[in-house]
């Protein structure tokens, strides 16, 4: 369900009712909660883009729903502050506590929770009118459309699929026309198969749409996929905060487990049509990688993600291989694996940060060390665009 289907529509006056602050910061999000409940203690305080996705990424019970709950004024923090673009709804210090029907937000869960008696569009409209028109900002062929679910419109729910039904769950929260869209785990309930149907549909509201997106997520690749920003949570504290690249590289080891990955964005060049590969310009120009892809327009932006376990390093550079990508890497950190037998290395490639997971036999072999040159191997078919 959506955060309106059971709430008061917000205001016309731009939606919000939220009280304007002089002292907040004009864009972006201000987030401080302390929430004890039993033994556990919620404890966080980050400033997070006024636009974009920000994925709230950690391990079951590290308080990512919790974090949630308060942004929606579902949990009431013991003490708090939030300010979302400029405007405060929440500040225990003076007394102010927006309750969640005046917050103008959507919430979408892990289950759609369609009304089955209602068709598609009958189910849209319904969170349409939550919200007066002069204060629609979202229309309903907009959200069929970035959503792809035109086609469904004269459906009821029973004969959806899982991920048709998530697609419509999110275009109804976005038909209340939210200043805030929070999507807890909406990915967690489908098959790999259903993921991928709508993985895409995610990224086209990330691109197409001006509202900030908290995502919670337990799952590497689909956060390195879909964020711009991460906060990673452990035990109801923020460990780390920052734009994905950057934060996912530095990232503990141990907290990543097997799913230590970096996230490059690079700009497209040429591709080989021939055996279809597309060269991707890393940052700083003197780097690229080849990956398996459809030709894109040279030039644009494109993100991928580099998984560890799938970058080996050697001494030297091969010539003799199957492995495309063999770039030259300087060591800038190890540290321990989850697993004792295996050792992360952190590399750096011109200054786009790498990491590789190998055993401890090869890194005792290789002899690394801080400020090692070595040779970073990266098979094309690994890597996911």
């Amino acid at each position: 369900m959506t955060m309106s289907d059971s709430q008061a529509p917000a205001t016309p006056e731009g939606i919000a009712t939220g009280r304007a602050d002089a002292d907040a910061a004009p864009a972006g999000i201000e987030a401080r909660f302390l929430v004890q409940q039993g033994g556990f203690t919620l404890d966080v305080d980050v400033r997070l883009p006024g636009r974009g996705v920000t994925a709230l990424f950690g391990h079951s019970g590290s308080g990512k729903t919790t974090v949630l709950r308060c942004l929606a004024g579902l949990t009431k923090p013991t003490r708090g502050r939030l300010c979302v673009n400029g405007e405060t709804w929440l500040d225990t210090a003076n007394g102010i506590f927006l309750p969640t029907h005046k917050r103008p937000l959507g919430y979408v869960f892990q289950e759609a929770s369609l009304f089955p008696h209602l068709t598609v569009e009958r189910n849209l409209r319904y969170g349409m009118s939550r919200v007066p028109a002069t204060a629609r900002r979202v229309d309903l062929a907009q959200a069929a459309g970035l959503l792809g679910i035109g086609h469904l419109l004269d459906r009821m729910p029973a004969g959806l699929s899982g991920g048709e039904k998530q697609r419509v769950g999110i275009a109804r929260a976005l038909l209340t026309s939210p200043r805030l869209l929070l999507l807890d785990e909406p990915l967690a309930s489908l098959d790999q198969k259903r993921k991928l149907e709508i993985l895409p549909y995610l990224e086209r509201l990330h691109d197409e749409l001006d509202i900030p997106i908290l995502y919670v997520s337990h799952a590497p690749e689909e956060v390195a996929r879909l964020a711009d920003h991460l906060v990673l949570l452990e035990n109801g504290r923020a460990l780390a905060s920052g734009p994905i690249a950057q934060t996912l590289a530095r990232l503990v080891p141990m907290t990543m487990a097997d799913d230590a990955s970096v996230v490059i964005e690079g700009m497209v060049g040429a591709h080989d049509a021939t055996y279809g590969l597309l060269t991707l310009g890393l940052p700083g120009g003197r780097a690229s990688l080849r990956v398996v892809h459809a030709a894109l327009p040279a030039g644009r932006p494109m993100r991928i993600v580099v998984r560890a376990r799938d970058v080996s390093l050697a001494s030297s550079a091969a010539s003799d291989t199957s492995v495309l990508n063999v770039l030259p890497a300087t060591v800038v950190a190890m540290e321990p694996a989850a697993d004792p037998a295996q050792m992360m290395v952190r590399l750096d490639i011109d200054g786009t940060p790498l990491l590789s997971r190998i055993t401890r036999y090869s890194y005792d072999h290789l002899g690394l060390h801080v400020g090692a040159r070595v040779w970073a191997q990266v098979k094309a078919v690994s890597l996911l665009a």
